[in-house]
């Protein structure tokens, strides 16, 4: 839930975990102990910023607390449609590494490192890898999305 939160530390965005622990003392809160004190205001500050949390820290001096609501179907919904954009994101990942192998491929075949056979071999099997992991991508979102809208 944290891992996108940057704080401004010194002018330099860093990572919320490369300043503070993060425990879960229960089911629905969270504790973030700064490892720096005067930067406790810094990280309540770039939480409270961080819009899609929808949570509102509460420092005791020591340490700051995030009591996490429950989740309403309009959140669940809106859980499910990151997932989903997420998953989007992967697919095209996996999509560049194949276009890069292909180009990689068509430059072997161009140097004359690999025949033509070769290389449809090769571009069988690229694209072979690839179906296989866009088809675990759209697994994994369709689980996770299960998962998000079971009440």
């Amino acid at each position: 839930m944290l891992d996108h939160v940057e704080v401004d530390y010194f002018g330099t965005l860093t990572p919320l975990k490369s300043l503070a622990g993060i425990s879960s003392p229960d089911a629905s809160s969270l504790s973030i102990q700064p490892y720096d004190l005067s930067a406790m205001a810094l990280i309540e500050k770039a939480i409270t910023n961080c819009a899609d949390l929808g949570m509102t820290p509460s420092n005791d001096g020591k340490q700051i607390r995030l009591n996490v609501p429950p989740l309403t179907a309009d959140r669940r919904k809106e859980m499910a449609k990151l997932v989903s954009k997420l998953g989007e994101e992967g697919k095209v990942a996996v999509r560049n590494v194949r276009k890069t192998a292909m180009k990689t491929v068509d430059a072997m075949l161009k140097d004359k490192i690999i025949s033509e056979d070769r290389k449809k071999a090769l571009d069988k099997g690229i694209q072979a890898l690839t179906d296989e992991n866009v088809k675990k991508v759209e697994g994994m979102v369709k689980a996770k999305q299960e998962e998000i809208t079971k009440v």
